[in-house]
Formats: C-alpha cells, structure tokens, sequence
C-alpha cells in the first residue's frame, strides 16, 4: 500500500487505494482526484469540481441545457433536449446524480451533469 496517499476526506479513512487516477475509500466508497501538489489542496476547501457534458464548469445558480431527452418516470412525456434549467444546485447525490434543479412542467428532480450543457 502506498504510505503517501491521503485519507478519505469524508469519513478520515486511512486506508485508501488508487484506482487509475482515483483515490477511494473502502470504508465509505467515496472516490476523489488527488490534489496536484499535496499543499495547494488542503487548503482548498474539499469541493468537487464539477463539469457539463462539454467540460465547462458548472457552479451553484448557473443556467443549463439538456443535450438530450430524458425519459420520466411516471411521465407520459420524458424532458426534451433544449429544455432550459435555470438556478440548478450542486449537490453530492446517488448514482452521478450531481445537479439538484426545478424543471418547469415537471417540479424538483435531480439531473446527471453528463446530460447538460451550462448555457
């Protein structure tokens, strides 16, 4: 095991791995890129960047675009590429589900950043 990786930053595991150009934890499954230069991330705060469908940056508040239609469940109608999502929030959800928004005709859902694009 290597002595130098750091530990899990939400549950201080001390036995993380790497993983291709991943660190995880085998106690809470969490799974982070390693900060570049060891002093520059811990001082950093412990945030996940997170990107659109076409590597912009996305941030609390931004307006997005779907990049492609979704199915609903319990919708006879699914959210239709171009649809407009204004005010999302990022959270840390299940499953890649990182976007927490309101979809107008729809109500409150979470979204994958992988389907949207920041307008």
């Amino acid at each position: 095991m290597n002595e130098n990786l750091p530990p899990c930053p939400k549950c201080s595991c001390e036995y993380t791995y790497e993983m291709n150009a991943l660190v995880v934890c085998p106690e809470c499954g969490h799974e982070w890129v390693p900060a570049e230069g060891g002093a520059e991330g811990d001082g950093g705060g412990g945030e996940p960047v997170v990107k659109d469908a076409v590597g912009n940056v996305l941030s609390d508040g931004d307006t997005v675009t779907v990049v492609k239609a979704l199915k609903v469940k319990g919708s006879p109608s699914g959210i239709k590429a171009g649809t407009k999502v204004r005010n999302i929030r990022l959270i840390d959800g299940v499953d890649g589900h990182d976007i927490d928004c309101k979809i107008d005709g729809f109500g409150a859902m979470q979204l994958k950043s992988s389907v949207v694009k920041k307008a």
